[in-house]
């Protein structure tokens, strides 16, 4: 049984990335824009089942890793912060294109939509740190079977990001509009998401995980 620290935990990241500009968002995003919340919607059908095609891929194999190589967790988790380190510097860094500005975007069919979202979330490098650096860390051989605490966890954090997403499409004309005006608020966006990012990273760098304490 995984602990609801865990599932509270993998929520948080999720929602930092969620509001982190990424490729999933951009794709989200600029499609709702251009060709409406239909389409942006469908499009995260699409991502929706390349998070479970990660999910189930991942999972399978945590038990398998943590029996036969546990000095990899000490890996993942330094890679793991290291991302989340770098995705805060992109929140932050002077200059870039919001992920929330217009662009003229041909239309495409509803197939088309759902494979790009499938897509884009399958080649997308957030997604796949989160699985395989990321989401292990949550997980304590100490509360049962790793595999079923990896699907626990792997299924939050599809509803946050799913949830999170489908906010952003709903959104996306009015929240870009008013970005368009008040920059201010697009700047401060992107300084909160660094903080919180870059909080997360020196917690999971430092913290001793009920993982890292079964490595000993």
């Amino acid at each position: 049984m995984v602990g609801l620290g865990a599932i509270a935990g993998i929520a948080m990241v999720e929602l930092g990335m969620v509001l982190t500009p990424g490729p999933n968002m951009i794709y989200l995003v600029s499609r709702s824009i251009a060709q409406g919340r239909r389409a942006g919607l469908v499009s995260l059908a699409g991502v929706g089942l390349g998070f479970l095609v990660y999910l189930f891929a991942v999972s399978a194999g945590i038990a398998t890793v943590f029996a036969l190589v546990p000095e990899v967790y000490l890996v993942i988790k330094l890679v793991g912060a290291g991302y989340l380190l770098w995705l805060a510097w992109k929140a932050v860094r002077p200059g870039g294109r919001s992920a929330l500005a217009p662009q003229e975007l041909a239309p495409d069919g509803t197939r088309k939509l759902f494979l790009m979202g499938f897509l884009t979330c399958l080649l997308n490098p957030k997604v796949a740190i989160l699985y395989i650096s990321l989401l292990p860390q949550f997980v304590d051989p100490a509360l049962g079977h790793v595999g079923w605490q990896g699907v626990a966890l792997g299924l939050t954090q599809i509803a946050v990001g799913v949830a999170g997403n489908a906010f952003f499409i709903v959104t996306a004309g009015s929240v870009a509009g008013f970005f368009g005006r008040h920059p201010l608020w697009q700047r401060l966006h992107r300084y909160v998401m660094g903080t919180a990012l870059a909080g997360f990273a020196v917690k999971i760098a430092t913290e001793r995980t009920g993982a890292a304490v079964a490595l000993r």
